[in-house]
């Protein structure tokens, strides 16, 4: 790394993203934003739907236990 860069970095400190944003003010309102986190943390570690039954399943009791169906026109496939 450069001085240059180096010095540039320094001066421009990352902000710290605490607020939540759109997409983090959505999940949560639908009262299932851990059952979401799980369910995105097990797609992450094993890449495959497939793999997180049990997550997905626990996120869909969630949802409809929520009233998010109605909510967001969503129909059982």
């Amino acid at each position: 790394m450069s001085k240059e860069e180096n010095t540039t970095q320094q001066s421009n400190p990352a902000q710290d993203d605490d607020e939540p944003d759109e997409w983090d003010k959505r999940i949560f309102s639908t009262g299932c934003a851990d059952e979401n986190a799980k369910l995105t943390d097990c797609y992450f570690e094993k890449k495959d739907w497939r793999a997180c039954k049990k997550e997905m399943d626990i996120f869909k009791a969630c949802w409809k236990k929520h009233n998010n169906d109605q909510r967001t026109s969503t129909k059982d496939a």
